[in-house]
């Protein structure tokens, strides 16, 4: 039976449904997973898109033909990690991805490709559709091809929800990382200081999941699903004051933060705290996702997921949407770039 999977992934909305996918089979084979992105090679084209990008906006550069890689793998690795699978990931440069996922795969030991063909250009630059043909045809090993297609509302909103839960969980992993890297790798010159990193973690989980996300899944998932049945009020109820709690609790960690910062906490104190707030938060998620969402998806009618998946789609990550969207960019990208970077030193 196949024990090691490579899992190349895109930026693409599908891409969030591949990798669920791919965990919940890995899970069931035992088995561990390595996760690989091919980024094009953006200055073997020197005049094209990627130059203009980064001579006009060289933050937006860094973030879509830098940063936007790491930022992929830290997800999947939190989508894994939250199934108890174990997981690598890894990243080529290569202006051809198929052999880039090829040599991903023998290099990382794995038996078994396990990628999606959903014929549709990626945002960054990867025909998944053609790839997975001649990955097919040149792999020398097995190839597990999940078919995929437009996702209804259903799966949409679900994508959208599950793919909000792994930002949260990337950025407490690269904040565990960040305490667990305090006292044995200093910040690099070239590195933002390590209080600036926790003051911006701080305020990505405030204006992220705590303004925004909690109270859609309260006024919307949550409503909508007490409205067809009652049987899950007991769990919708906890939830419920878990969101409450959770504002509560991120309050202490941003106490507990000043007062490291101010020499008043040493790093124990800050990782115990953080600790705690992420495992909090890990069996809030897995409550959602193991509980909630299948009754959502038994009991919710077709109107009612048409109105969660516009609701969530219009503004589910402030990264994606209005006046923020460069400020969030670069904020995750930050976060989670950090801790990749650092995980490879």
């Amino acid at each position: 039976m196949y024990r090691h999977l490579l899992v190349p992934i895109d930026g693409t909305d599908l891409s969030t449904e591949t990798i669920s996918n791919a965990v919940e089979f890995a899970r069931t084979l035992g088995a561990r997973i390595t996760f690989f992105h091919a980024q094009p090679d953006h200055a073997a084209a020197f005049s094209g898109e990627a130059e203009i990008v980064r001579m006009t906006s060289p933050a937006d550069f860094a973030y879509a033909y830098q940063g936007r890689a790491r930022e992929l793998l830290a997800k999947a690795e939190s989508a894994a990690r939250a199934l108890g699978v174990p997981c690598d990931s890894a990243t080529a440069v290569s202006d051809s991805p198929y052999r880039a996922i090829i040599a991903a795969a023998q290099d990382a030991g794995c038996d078994l490709i396990y990628m999606a063909s959903h014929g549709r250009r990626s945002s960054i630059g990867m025909m998944l559709g053609s790839q997975t043909l001649k990955v097919l045809v040149n792999a020398g090993m097995p190839v597990l091809v999940a078919a995929t297609s437009e996702p209804p509302a259903t799966s949409q909103a679900i994508g959208i929800i599950r793919d909000e839960h792994r930002s949260l969980a990337a950025v407490l992993h690269a904040w565990l990382h960040l305490l667990d890297s305090e006292n044995t790798q200093p910040s690099a010159p070239q590195e933002p200081p390590r209080g600036e990193l926790m003051r911006a973690m701080i305020h990505y989980i405030k204006t992220f999941p705590v303004a925004l996300h909690h109270p859609k899944e309260d006024e919307y998932l949550f409503c909508k699903l007490r409205e067809r049945t009652s049987r899950f009020n007991a769990e919708l109820d906890e939830l419920e004051r878990q969101h409450e709690r959770d504002h509560q609790m991120l309050d202490e960690l941003a106490t507990i933060v000043e007062r490291h910062l101010a020499g008043e906490a040493d790093v124990a104190a800050v990782k115990d705290t953080v600790s705690r707030y992420a495992h909090f938060i890990w069996e809030h998620m897995g409550r959602e996702e193991g509980v909630i969402l299948p009754a959502a998806q038994r009991y919710l009618t077709p109107e009612d997921w048409d109105e969660i998946s516009a609701v969530f789609s219009e503004n589910g990550d402030p990264r994606f949407g209005g006046d923020a969207d460069a400020e969030f960019k670069r904020l995750f990208s930050r976060i989670v770039n950090f801790a990749t970077s650092s995980d490879r030193k």
